[in-house]
Protein backbone atom coordinates (compact mmCIF):
# COMPACT_ATOMS: atom_id res chain seq x y z
CA UNK A 1 0.00 0.00 0.00
CA UNK A 2 1.45 3.65 -0.79
CA UNK A 3 2.12 5.82 1.94
CA UNK A 4 1.14 9.76 1.81
CA UNK A 5 4.03 11.94 2.54
CA UNK A 6 3.67 15.20 4.37
CA UNK A 7 6.05 17.47 2.47
CA UNK A 8 7.53 21.11 3.38
CA UNK A 9 4.85 22.55 0.91
CA UNK A 10 1.85 21.79 3.04
CA UNK A 11 -0.23 22.27 -0.87
CA UNK A 12 1.61 19.39 -2.43
CA UNK A 13 0.95 15.20 -1.44
CA UNK A 14 2.94 12.88 -2.82
CA UNK A 15 2.75 9.10 -2.01
CA UNK A 16 5.54 7.12 -1.49
CA UNK A 17 5.17 4.12 -4.42
CA UNK A 18 7.19 1.05 -4.30
CA UNK A 19 10.38 1.66 -6.75
CA UNK A 20 9.98 -0.61 -9.62
CA UNK A 21 13.56 -2.30 -10.98
CA UNK A 22 14.28 -0.17 -14.18
CA UNK A 23 16.02 -3.06 -16.14
CA UNK A 24 16.80 -1.34 -18.99
CA UNK A 25 18.77 0.95 -17.63
CA UNK A 26 20.46 -1.36 -15.25
CA UNK A 27 21.55 -3.40 -18.06
CA UNK A 28 22.55 -0.53 -20.19
CA UNK A 29 24.97 1.25 -17.31
CA UNK A 30 26.44 -2.06 -16.24
CA UNK A 31 27.61 -2.03 -19.75
CA UNK A 32 28.70 1.18 -19.87
CA UNK A 33 30.68 0.23 -16.61
CA UNK A 34 32.37 -2.88 -17.79
CA UNK A 35 32.85 -1.53 -20.78
CA UNK A 36 35.19 1.36 -19.72
CA UNK A 37 36.56 -0.76 -16.42
CA UNK A 38 37.50 -4.47 -18.43
CA UNK A 39 37.20 -3.60 -22.16
CA UNK A 40 38.84 -0.44 -22.32
CA UNK A 41 41.80 -1.65 -19.58
CA UNK A 42 42.52 -4.83 -21.59
CA UNK A 43 42.73 -3.19 -25.09
CA UNK A 44 44.57 -0.76 -23.90
CA UNK A 45 47.80 -3.75 -22.34
CA UNK A 46 46.93 -5.41 -25.75
CA UNK A 47 47.19 -3.65 -28.49
CA UNK A 48 47.71 0.29 -27.03
CA UNK A 49 45.87 3.54 -27.50
CA UNK A 50 47.40 6.28 -30.70
CA UNK A 51 47.79 10.01 -29.49
CA UNK A 52 44.12 10.43 -32.10
CA UNK A 53 42.76 8.02 -29.19
CA UNK A 54 43.46 10.37 -26.37
CA UNK A 55 43.00 13.68 -28.23
CA UNK A 56 39.34 12.37 -29.09
CA UNK A 57 38.74 11.59 -26.03
CA UNK A 58 39.78 15.06 -24.38
CA UNK A 59 38.23 16.68 -26.83
CA UNK A 60 34.49 14.60 -26.98
CA UNK A 61 35.15 14.78 -22.99
CA UNK A 62 34.66 19.06 -23.28
CA UNK A 63 32.26 19.05 -25.49
CA UNK A 64 29.81 16.29 -24.45
CA UNK A 65 30.32 18.06 -20.94
CA UNK A 66 29.59 21.82 -22.23
CA UNK A 67 26.75 20.19 -24.19
CA UNK A 68 25.21 19.21 -20.65
CA UNK A 69 26.23 22.72 -18.48
CA UNK A 70 25.56 25.16 -21.04
CA UNK A 71 23.18 23.52 -23.37
CA UNK A 72 21.16 21.29 -20.98
CA UNK A 73 21.26 22.94 -17.83
CA UNK A 74 22.09 26.73 -18.27
CA UNK A 75 20.09 27.33 -21.25
CA UNK A 76 17.53 24.62 -21.91
CA UNK A 77 16.30 24.50 -18.27
CA UNK A 78 17.50 27.30 -16.85
CA UNK A 79 16.49 29.77 -19.57
CA UNK A 80 19.47 31.68 -18.34
CA UNK A 81 20.90 32.84 -21.70
CA UNK A 82 19.10 32.96 -25.35
CA UNK A 83 21.18 32.17 -28.48
CA UNK A 84 20.31 31.22 -32.19
CA UNK A 85 19.05 27.83 -33.34
CA UNK A 86 22.18 26.73 -34.90
CA UNK A 87 23.61 27.25 -31.49
CA UNK A 88 21.19 25.41 -29.57
CA UNK A 89 21.10 22.39 -32.16
CA UNK A 90 24.88 21.94 -31.40
CA UNK A 91 24.49 22.43 -27.58
CA UNK A 92 21.39 19.92 -27.76
CA UNK A 93 23.61 17.71 -29.78
CA UNK A 94 26.57 17.57 -27.62
CA UNK A 95 24.50 16.98 -24.68
CA UNK A 96 22.85 13.86 -26.10
CA UNK A 97 26.05 12.28 -26.70
CA UNK A 98 26.65 12.21 -22.82
CA UNK A 99 24.14 9.61 -22.39
CA UNK A 100 22.02 11.67 -19.83
CA UNK A 101 18.79 11.37 -21.54
CA UNK A 102 17.06 13.87 -23.78
CA UNK A 103 17.09 17.45 -22.66
CA UNK A 104 13.67 17.52 -22.59
CA UNK A 105 12.84 14.75 -19.38
CA UNK A 106 16.72 15.50 -17.90
CA UNK A 107 15.56 19.29 -17.38
CA UNK A 108 12.40 18.12 -16.29
CA UNK A 109 13.89 16.22 -13.93
CA UNK A 110 16.42 19.38 -13.30
CA UNK A 111 13.34 20.93 -12.53
CA UNK A 112 11.79 19.47 -10.32
CA UNK A 113 15.04 18.63 -8.27
CA UNK A 114 15.06 22.46 -7.64
CA UNK A 115 11.53 22.55 -7.05
CA UNK A 116 11.77 19.90 -4.18
CA UNK A 117 15.13 19.97 -2.78
CA UNK A 118 15.79 17.19 0.01
CA UNK A 119 11.96 16.04 -0.37
CA UNK A 120 10.99 12.49 -1.33
CA UNK A 121 10.14 13.20 -4.46
CA UNK A 122 13.46 14.93 -5.11
CA UNK A 123 14.83 12.61 -8.46
CA UNK A 124 18.36 12.66 -7.01
CA UNK A 125 17.55 13.02 -3.14
CA UNK A 126 20.80 13.30 -1.30
CA UNK A 127 19.03 12.61 1.84
CA UNK A 128 18.76 9.32 0.91
CA UNK A 129 22.74 8.89 0.73
CA UNK A 130 25.65 8.85 -1.73
CA UNK A 131 24.56 5.86 -3.62
CA UNK A 132 20.93 7.25 -4.35
CA UNK A 133 22.05 10.70 -5.34
CA UNK A 134 25.11 9.70 -7.39
CA UNK A 135 23.42 6.87 -9.76
CA UNK A 136 21.31 4.42 -7.34
CA UNK A 137 18.28 7.09 -8.33
CA UNK A 138 18.44 6.12 -11.84
CA UNK A 139 17.78 1.82 -11.64
CA UNK A 140 14.40 2.45 -10.48
CA UNK A 141 11.22 3.80 -11.97
CA UNK A 142 10.56 7.29 -11.12
CA UNK A 143 7.16 7.09 -9.45
CA UNK A 144 6.71 11.25 -8.69
CA UNK A 145 7.01 12.23 -11.98
CA UNK A 146 4.69 14.58 -12.92
CA UNK A 147 3.54 16.24 -16.51
CA UNK A 148 3.81 19.76 -15.45
CA UNK A 149 7.82 19.62 -14.96
CA UNK A 150 7.89 18.37 -18.52
CA UNK A 151 5.55 20.99 -19.97
CA UNK A 152 7.51 24.52 -20.25
CA UNK A 153 9.94 22.27 -22.49
CA UNK A 154 7.56 20.75 -24.80
CA UNK A 155 7.13 23.93 -25.90
CA UNK A 156 10.32 23.83 -27.07
CA UNK A 157 10.42 22.68 -31.13
CA UNK A 158 13.79 22.29 -30.99
CA UNK A 159 14.01 20.34 -27.37
CA UNK A 160 10.89 18.13 -28.83
CA UNK A 161 13.32 16.98 -31.80
CA UNK A 162 15.58 15.95 -30.29
CA UNK A 163 13.81 14.23 -27.53
CA UNK A 164 12.26 12.87 -30.66
CA UNK A 165 15.65 11.93 -32.55
CA UNK A 166 17.50 11.16 -28.86
CA UNK A 167 18.35 7.37 -29.85
CA UNK A 168 20.20 8.45 -33.05
CA UNK A 169 22.08 11.66 -31.37
CA UNK A 170 23.24 8.81 -29.18
CA UNK A 171 24.61 6.38 -31.80
CA UNK A 172 26.14 8.78 -33.56
CA UNK A 173 28.04 10.16 -30.82
CA UNK A 174 29.53 6.50 -30.38
CA UNK A 175 29.91 6.44 -34.47
CA UNK A 176 32.03 9.44 -34.33
CA UNK A 177 35.32 8.52 -32.15
CA UNK A 178 35.29 4.84 -34.21
CA UNK A 179 35.40 6.72 -37.46
CA UNK A 180 38.34 8.62 -36.54
CA UNK A 181 39.88 5.78 -35.20
CA UNK A 182 39.08 4.05 -38.37
CA UNK A 183 40.09 6.80 -40.67
CA UNK A 184 43.68 6.72 -38.82
CA UNK A 185 44.26 2.94 -38.05
CA UNK A 186 41.91 1.23 -39.42
CA UNK A 187 39.67 -1.32 -38.30
CA UNK A 188 41.58 -2.06 -35.06
CA UNK A 189 42.20 2.29 -34.66
CA UNK A 190 38.63 2.72 -34.70
CA UNK A 191 37.50 -0.15 -32.05
CA UNK A 192 40.28 1.25 -30.06
CA UNK A 193 39.37 5.19 -30.23
CA UNK A 194 35.43 3.90 -29.95
CA UNK A 195 36.26 2.30 -26.61
CA UNK A 196 38.54 4.76 -25.42
CA UNK A 197 36.60 7.80 -26.74
CA UNK A 198 33.15 6.58 -26.76
CA UNK A 199 32.82 4.19 -24.08
CA UNK A 200 35.46 5.52 -21.30
CA UNK A 201 34.20 8.94 -22.01
CA UNK A 202 30.86 7.87 -21.25
CA UNK A 203 31.51 6.90 -18.14
CA UNK A 204 33.76 9.76 -16.85
CA UNK A 205 31.24 11.87 -18.77
CA UNK A 206 28.30 10.46 -16.36
CA UNK A 207 30.56 10.22 -12.96
CA UNK A 208 31.26 13.53 -13.42
CA UNK A 209 28.17 14.97 -13.92
CA UNK A 210 26.92 12.60 -10.79
CA UNK A 211 29.31 14.24 -8.73
CA UNK A 212 26.78 17.23 -8.62
CA UNK A 213 24.10 15.11 -7.29
CA UNK A 214 25.97 13.16 -4.78
CA UNK A 215 29.15 15.11 -3.50
CA UNK A 216 27.85 18.63 -3.87
CA UNK A 217 24.72 17.53 -1.88
CA UNK A 218 26.61 16.06 1.17
CA UNK A 219 30.34 17.66 1.19
CA UNK A 220 31.67 21.48 0.77
CA UNK A 221 30.49 24.72 1.87
CA UNK A 222 27.38 26.97 1.95
CA UNK A 223 28.47 30.16 1.41
CA UNK A 224 25.00 31.08 0.10
CA UNK A 225 23.20 29.00 3.20
CA UNK A 226 21.90 26.62 4.26
CA UNK A 227 17.88 26.33 3.35
CA UNK A 228 19.04 22.65 1.57
CA UNK A 229 21.71 20.67 0.81
CA UNK A 230 23.41 21.99 -1.63
CA UNK A 231 27.44 23.09 -1.39
CA UNK A 232 29.79 24.34 -3.12
CA UNK A 233 32.89 22.05 -4.29
CA UNK A 234 35.60 23.63 -6.08
CA UNK A 235 37.29 19.94 -6.99
CA UNK A 236 33.83 18.92 -9.11
CA UNK A 237 34.07 22.44 -10.65
CA UNK A 238 37.01 21.08 -12.25
CA UNK A 239 36.08 18.14 -13.48
CA UNK A 240 31.82 19.43 -14.99
CA UNK A 241 33.12 23.07 -16.17
CA UNK A 242 32.18 25.44 -13.33
CA UNK A 243 28.96 23.44 -12.38
CA UNK A 244 30.46 22.47 -8.56
CA UNK A 245 29.76 25.99 -6.96
CA UNK A 246 26.18 24.40 -6.51
CA UNK A 247 25.39 26.13 -3.34
CA UNK A 248 25.24 29.47 -5.61
CA UNK A 249 23.60 27.78 -8.31
CA UNK A 250 20.58 26.77 -5.79
CA UNK A 251 20.59 30.24 -4.45
CA UNK A 252 20.31 31.87 -8.29
CA UNK A 253 19.52 28.98 -10.62
CA UNK A 254 18.48 31.78 -13.19
CA UNK A 255 22.12 32.85 -13.29
CA UNK A 256 24.47 32.04 -16.36
CA UNK A 257 26.90 31.77 -14.15
CA UNK A 258 27.84 28.74 -10.74
CA UNK A 259 30.81 30.53 -10.18
CA UNK A 260 30.55 34.85 -9.78
CA UNK A 261 33.87 35.91 -9.23
CA UNK A 262 36.81 36.11 -11.79
CA UNK A 263 38.88 33.82 -10.72
CA UNK A 264 36.11 31.04 -10.32
CA UNK A 265 36.62 27.90 -12.50
CA UNK A 266 33.92 27.69 -14.66
CA UNK A 267 34.63 27.19 -18.07
CA UNK A 268 31.16 27.11 -18.96
CA UNK A 269 30.02 30.65 -17.94
CA UNK A 270 33.31 31.79 -20.14
CA UNK A 271 31.98 30.06 -22.77
CA UNK A 272 28.44 31.92 -22.90
CA UNK A 273 30.06 35.07 -22.24
CA UNK A 274 32.27 34.52 -25.53
CA UNK A 275 29.13 32.95 -27.07
CA UNK A 276 27.57 36.52 -26.36
CA UNK A 277 30.69 38.41 -27.43
CA UNK A 278 30.39 36.91 -30.62
CA UNK A 279 26.83 37.47 -30.94
CA UNK A 280 25.60 34.22 -30.56
CA UNK A 281 23.96 34.55 -27.36
CA UNK A 282 22.03 36.90 -25.57
CA UNK A 283 19.90 38.07 -22.61
CA UNK A 284 22.62 36.63 -20.47
CA UNK A 285 20.92 36.23 -16.83
CA UNK A 286 23.15 38.10 -14.03
CA UNK A 287 21.72 38.35 -10.42
CA UNK A 288 23.01 41.01 -7.71
CA UNK A 289 24.08 38.69 -4.94
CA UNK A 290 23.25 38.91 -1.66
CA UNK A 291 25.76 38.64 0.94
Amino acid sequence: MNQVLVNADPTIRVERAKRAIDLPVILLFSAVVLGALVAVPWFGMTYGYAAVDWITLGVLYMVTGLGITVGYHRLICHKSFTCPAPVKIALLIAGGWALENSALKWSADHLRHHARTDQDDDPYNAKRGFWFSHVGWLFSKDPYKHPKYEAPFRKDPWVVWQHRYYIPIVISGLALPFLIGFVSGGLRGGIGCFLLAGVARLFLVLNSTFCINSVCHLWGDQPYGDKNSSRDSFFVSLITFGEGYHNYHHAYPTDYRNGTKWYNFDPSKWLIFGLSVAGMAGDLTRMKIQQ
